[in-house]
């Protein structure tokens, strides 16, 4: 892979509003737009909340805010305590910049807001990284009802879209709602494509181990890893799950990766609710390095998404798995995959069952489609894309200062 040479070496500010790093979907965004920049010679100095763990990027700075008493998690989504949070991380990141020189302020989600008032107050170029429609995100975690406060993020949005010198959006449902409100805006396209194993290179894990642990025990491993959000349908995944083994009586061995304690309790409930204990297994955490050695044992991947409009992240390691895929048709979904790549099937229990049964029933099928699915991973979502697109939107982000 050749790696792009940048016309100049940039110093960046960027302000990631997560607990950065855990395994969750934008901090994984974060982290992959941080080793781009780095391959590509740029320097980065990130500024993030006080919960996360270090990742030993070359060229990366990390700058925590202040410690906030009390919170030590951070759920996905809106919340209050991200208010606090935010203001502290926007005092660390004004400090900064009143220390340093910067080519380029770099953005995520509502750090935009006070990014676009940074780069008015020191005249510096701001990139806003897009994960998804901030007010949308209001609806989707069912935050609030106010009108008038999704009215304000509208507004906000709408500001920061106008103000900054570039947009980076990570799938086509916002590539096009920044292309058709904002059709002047400099803006491209960044799917999140990267494979983990650029920053965590896969660990030796022992497969007979996993399996005694888990109790696989010969039956076909119907893989789901991700968050436990309600968004992503694992309620409608279990239910499936009911209509497989106990209607139909096809056995099978559901493994779910991910969710914390509270969420993997409200999931084991309803396990046992529809008595599939034997048949459901939750890992709970696992770290990146383990995920290759858990999809090795699987027979095929599910992704039961039922709202929102951002693709998924697993997306791209699962077409690139050489596994299976079942979704849900949704456009969360039908932007990156189609019928010859993946089963697609409609958000109820019985369709995704059938689409989870006809695999298990047609081995030959399964192959050929994972094999187009690997394919296309291959040709469209390559990391020297990738790498290319980065430098693209900071060539031009950063224009003023080139």
């Amino acid at each position: 892979m050749q790696i792009p040479q940048p016309k100049k070496k940039l110093r960046v500010l960027m302000i990631a509003p997560q607990p950065w790093f855990q395994p969750r979907g934008t901090p994984f965004s974060v982290l992959h737009r941080i080793k781009a920049m780095s391959l590509l010679g740029h320097s980065i100095d990130l500024a993030t909340y006080h919960i996360g763990e270090d990742v030993p990027i070359d060229n990366l700075n990390i700058y925590r805010s202040r410690r906030v008493p009390f919170i030590k998690t951070i759920k996905i989504g809106p919340s209050k305590s991200k208010i606090l949070l935010d203001a502290a991380l926007f005092f660390t990141a004004s400090g900064l910049l009143k220390r340093n020189r910067y080519d380029l302020i770099h953005t995520h989600e509502e750090a935009s807001f006070f990014g676009d008032y940074f780069a008015r107050k020191y005249n510096i170029p701001h990139l806003y990284d897009m994960h998804s429609s901030l007010p949308q995100q209001l609806s989707n975690f069912k935050y609030t009802k106010s009108t008038w406060i999704k009215k304000i993020f509208e507004k906000l949005e709408e500001r920061t879209i106008r103000s900054a010198q570039a947009v980076i959006t990570i799938c086509p449902e916002l590539d096009q709602y920044v292309e058709s409100r904002f059709p002047k805006k400099t803006h491209i396209l960044i799917e999140n494509v990267a494979d983990n194993s650029i920053v965590f290179p896969a660990d030796k894990v022992d497969r007979e181990k996993l399996k005694s642990a888990f109790h696989l025990n010969g039956a076909p491993v119907i893989l789901y890893y991700g968050t436990f959000e309600a968004y992503q349908g694992l309620d409608l995944l279990l239910q499936s799950a009911n209509e497989l083994i106990n209607n139909r009586h096809i056995n099978a061995r559901f493994l779910l990766i991910g969710g914390d304690e509270k969420q993997i309790e409200k999931y084991k409930a309803l396990t046992r609710q529809y008595g599939l204990d034997e048949h459901v297994q939750f890992t709970g955490f696992v770290k990146p390095q383990w995920i290759p050695a858990f999809i090795s044992l699987a027979r095929l991947l599910v992704s039961p998404r039922i709202s929102g409009t951002n693709s998924p992240l697993k997306l791209y390691s699962y077409l690139r798995s050489g596994k299976p895929i079942v979704a849900t048709r949704h456009i969360t979904h039908t932007q990156i995959l189609d019928d010859s790549v993946s089963v697609l099937v409609e958000p109820k229990p019985v369709d995704f069952a059938d689409g989870i049964g006809y695999l298990l029933q047609n081995e030959e099928q399964g192959r050929q489609l994972a094999a187009n699915a690997k394919r296309l991973a291959q040709k469209k979502y390559d990391y020297g894309h990738f790498l290319e697109k980065t430098e693209w939107i900071l060539e031009r982000a950063a224009g003023a200062t080139i």
